[in-house]
C-alpha cells in the first residue's frame, strides 16, 4: 500500500512527547501564507477540519489532513514529515520545544500512481 504521508524517526519521536502532553493530536496543513504552508500539529479537539480537508493518512497514530486546494497542487507527492530546530509561528503545540515541524515531499513512481489509483 502506498502512504501519502510518512513520518521521520525524529517526527515520530517528538509527536509522542506531544502527545504526553496534550493528548489525542492531529496534523493539518492548509496552504496559506507564512506558517499556514508548514504542518500544524494540534489537540485532536482543538481544530475543526472542514468540508474541503483531504485526509492524507496518519502518522504516530496521528490524522494528518490537507486542505484540498493545496492537495491539488501535492497530490503527485509523498509527504515526508520532518521535524527541524526553530519555532515557528503558528499555533502548532511543537513551538514551545523549540523546534517546528516540515513537509518534505517526493513524487510519486509511475508504479505508485497506478495503485494509488487503483486504491480509489
Amino acid at each position: 500500500m502506498v502512504e501519502r504521508v510518512l513520518a521521520t524517526d525524529a517526527t515520530l519521536e517528538l509527536i509522542d512527547r506531544l502527545r504526553e502532553k496534550h493528548g489525542k493530536l492531529m496534523f493539518h496543513q492548509s496552504g496559506g501564507c507564512c506558517d499556514g504552508s508548514a504542518p500544524m500539529c494540534y489537540p485532536e479537539t482543538e481544530f475543526r477540519v472542514g468540508g474541503n480537508d483531504v485526509r492524507l493518512g496518519e502518522i504516530g497514530g496521528c490524522p494528518f489532513y490537507m486542505d484540498a486546494d493545496q492537495f491539488g497542487y501535492w497530490k503527485h507527492t509523498q509527504l515526508i514529515i520532518d521535524v527541524v530546530p526553530g519555532r515557528g509561528h503558528g499555533f502548532s503545540v511543537e513551538a514551545p520545544e523549540g523546534v517546528r515541524f516540515l513537509t518534505r515531499s517526493r513524487v510519486f513512481t509511475d508504479d505508485e500512481v497506478d495503485a494509488l489509483a487503483a486504491a480509489k
